[in-house]
């Protein structure tokens, strides 16, 4: 489908598949609507106009560009959810990560754990990132508790940082440590 495979990143249950903005500029110069909706899992004409805005607008920039993976089920190849580094500044060897699994019945079975892990590991390996961050709504306690899991440390409070359903929401900063994470991993074996 793409002149270049995308990297696919393996867990016990997932496939992690690469979307960059390479990738895009495929799909969207040479697949059609019906082809660019299956290959994204975009189940809705505003899901498509939406990625249609993001991808037309630009995802990179000369300052920053992204990173993102769909998250697959091994068993049915089915797009469960994504992750991503969305504002990835490579000078500076930093990039905010966010994630989100699409649907309930995949929720609260370790899937974003797993993912995560992968996802990180391959940040600060393969992008030679030394700073993760993660911006976190204070209400989202289980995305809060995943990203300890991992040893983020919370550095504090960004006042109405986001907009959501016409409101301004706040969110926690967290950050990850290319050596924090080291330290991590020796722990988990």
């Amino acid at each position: 489908m793409f002149s270049t495979s995308p990297t696919v990143l393996t867990t016990e249950r997932l496939l992690l598949r690469e979307l960059t903005p390479e990738i895009f500029n495929q799909l969207f110069l040479t697949k059609t609507r019906p082809q660019i909706m299956e290959y994204l899992h975009l189940r809705s004409d505003q899901e498509f106009e939406d990625m249609e805005e993001r991808y037309t607008k630009g995802w990179s920039s000369f300052f920053s560009t992204f990173k993102g993976f769909h998250l697959l089920d091994r068993e049915t190849n089915r797009v469960i959810g994504q992750c991503d580094y969305h504002t990835w500044v490579p000078g500076h060897r930093r990039a905010e990560i966010g994630y989100t699994i699409l649907e309930d019945s995949y929720k609260n079975k370790g899937l974003m754990t797993e993912a995560l892990e992968s996802i990180l590991n391959f940040g600060f390996e393969q992008m030679n990132l030394y700073r993760v961050e993660a911006l976190v709504s204070p209400k989202n306690t289980a995305s809060q508790k995943l990203v300890k899991r991992f040893g983020f440390q919370e550095e504090g409070l960004l006042r109405k940082h986001y907009l959501l359903n016409g409101r301004l929401e706040d969110a926690r900063v967290f950050s990850l440590l290319k050596p924090e994470f080291e330290k991590w991993q020796q722990k988990q074996v």
